[in-house]
């Protein structure tokens, strides 16, 4: 049979392919995006969605949706038997700043979150292909030829694997995957439906939580939108092995339960359950030739502060307009390469963080409060092969004040006379943004817009005057004091 054709295949259809084939349908790029289960993922995991991550939904046109089924990260009832202790705040906001929309991080199930995005995706045109495994692979000079479970033969000019992170493209790839385990403990997260007499014990404003329970903290809450409710359970004895089979029945989570928390509960259901082992790792590379790898398949983090989902869409949300650059617009093949620099250097510095989380929440006994350091919004590429700063007295070498906006950074939001700059970045083009009395005539292809805005108030304040060219996943590509360099850099960036 000859092969189906397509111009990126898509191996996972959780949060970071979707985001993908998001990006992609809205840019006209044929895809397909291939899932080897029957349905999207139907637990909790990955609830924490962070302020720099909801910027991005706002982007991609779910974060209406986003933003009403979700709720605030909900404060810690620490408790000791039966016996209430302290209340105290988790998660920190951001700054309030007319340059960060979005200042708290939100609590959303992660099939919640799924769910949104696979609707978004079908509003575009584009679907998921349930029970479709990538069963293997081979690329050459032009591209990819894969093999699916359904017999089918695709021939696609990329891969990008996004199974998570028992990866199989990565592993038949051969890319190390270097890592290590952050405790010598196992742990259990699962969605049920708790009841017994004290199942009314908790409220549902709080994340109750029992640190210093014998044999290992425990937490229950219950998400927004959620009729059951979520359990952590953390096994301190590094000799115990967990079973899902065993360890996360009813009548064995019923009775861990009411042994750790003192309170008299059973679990009459469980919708889902995972058993694992928080551990942090990172793939050697993030691209080989034509295959990309992407979210968890490239990196794994611990579930301490929230930064797995958010650092795995991201992902997807630098990478697609990369694709779109080389498939569409001619730019060199060599861009995707900038893919791999840029990502695994957000990757490295946030599995850091997730680890210093981590310690601090076992230092702690509990969970430490959660700093605007985990919101995501301080990350960038200063520095990188994309990221050109030629402002007089702003250069690499020119010693200006670090917290200076610096090509390479998150372009800030900033309140217009007519919106916002948001506004006008919204979209999967570039934008020329020229703030001040530059009078140079910007000619730019039509994949680029300009926005001329004058050079007072916030605006002011947080970019000065200049010229930015604004990548479309909200960075700042060239900081520039005229327009000169432009037409150099879109070349560089899109061909």
């Amino acid at each position: 049979m000859d092969p189906e054709h397509t111009e990126v295949l898509i191996a996972g259809a959780g949060p970071t392919g979707l985001v993908l084939a998001i990006d992609l349908a809205r840019r006209g790029i044929p895809h397909r995006l291939v899932e080897r289960s029957g349905r999207t993922f139907p637990g909790s995991r990955g609830a924490g969605i962070q302020p720099r991550t909801l910027e991005m939904f706002d982007d991609l046109g779910v974060v209406d949706a986003v933003l009403a089924d979700s709720g605030p990260v909900l404060p810690i009832q620490n408790w000791d038997g039966r016996r209430r202790g302290e209340a105290r705040p988790l998660a920190e906001p951001a700054a309030d700043s007319p340059g960060t929309p979005y200042r708290t991080p939100r609590m959303l199930p992660q099939r919640r979150t799924v769910d949104i995005l696979r609707t978004r995706l079908e509003e575009l045109g584009g679907s998921v292909e349930f029970d479709t495994e990538l069963t293997g692979f081979e690329q050459d000079a032009d591209g990819v030829t894969a093999t699916l479970g359904t017999g089918a033969t695709v021939r696609a000019r990329h891969l990008v694997a996004t199974d998570g992170g028992r990866s199989t493209v990565r592993k038949a790839l051969g890319v190390p995957f270097h890592g290590n385990d952050v405790t010598t403990g196992r742990a259990i997260v699962a969605d049920l439906v708790l009841g017994g007499p004290d199942a009314d014990a908790f409220d549902t404003d709080h994340w109750h939580m029992w640190p210093r329970a014998e044999g290992g903290l425990v937490t229950i809450n219950q998400l927004p939108g959620a009729t059951s409710k979520q359990i952590i359970a953390i096994f301190d004895d590094p000799g115990r092995e967990l079973d899902i089979d065993r360890d996360a029945t009813p009548e064995a989570l019923g009775r861990l339960l009411s042994e750790r928390t003192g309170h008299r509960l059973t679990v009459h259901e469980i919708h889902w359950a995972s058993v694992y082992r928080p551990r942090v790792a990172m793939a050697e590379r993030f691209r080989v030739g034509h295959v990309l790898l992407a979210g968890d398949a490239a990196h794994v983090h611990p579930p301490s502060g929230g930064q797995g989902l958010n650092t795995s869409v991201q992902d997807a949300y630098n990478l697609g307009w990369k694709l779109e650059a080389v498939l569409r617009r001619g730019a060199d093949d060599t861009l995707l390469d900038t893919y791999d620099e840029e990502r695994r250097g957000i990757a490295g510095g946030v599995l850091g963080l997730s680890q210093r989380v981590f310690r601090a929440d076992r230092a702690d006994g509990g969970f430490s409060v959660r700093g605007p350091e985990t919101h995501q919004l301080t990350l960038g590429y200063r520095g990188g092969a994309l990221s050109r700063e030629t402002r007089r007295g702003l250069g690499p070498d020119a010693g200006a004040d670090a917290a200076a906006l610096r090509a390479g950074d998150r372009a800030p939001d900033a309140p217009l006379a007519d919106g916002a700059l948001f506004d006008a970045f919204r979209g999967p083009h570039f934008t020329v943004l020229v703030v001040g009395d530059e009078a140079g005539a910007v000619p730019v292809p039509e994949w680029v817009r300009v926005c001329r805005v004058p050079a007072e108030g916030y605006v002011k304040e947080a970019y000065g005057p200049g010229v930015f060219v604004i990548r479309p996943d909200g960075y700042v590509g060239l900081a520039a004091d005229d327009v000169a360099g432009v037409p150099d850099y879109l070349r560089v960036v899109g061909g």
